[in-house]
């Protein structure tokens, strides 16, 4: 059997299969800021309904929690974005 050029082949393979492996554990990274976004809504309405005379303060300060706690699945997606697209690891 004739191999030649099927390391090469197999390297290109090897390095989209693991790229698309990191490109879905980078899109899990989206799950936490889901998370947390939900548990602090949910006490901000908590904390609204315990005083409603603070309702400006506590939903700008969430609100600006949640935009912090969204960047890291922003990340996240672009990584994975990245990683199926572009294909940084590739040599040609």
């Amino acid at each position: 059997m004739n191999f030649t050029g099927s390391g090469e082949m197999f390297n290109d393979a090897f390095i989209l299969g693991c790229s698309a492996i990191g490109a879905g554990l980078a899109v899990i990274a989206g799950i936490g800021p889901g998370v947390g976004q939900g548990i602090a809504a949910g006490h901000a309405a908590a904390a609204v309904g315990r005083n409603p005379g603070a309702k400006g303060d506590v939903t700008s300060t969430m609100l600006l929690g949640q935009a912090v706690a969204e960047t890291t699945g922003l990340y996240g997606l672009l990584v994975a974005m990245l990683l199926m697209f572009v294909h940084p690891f590739k040599t040609n």
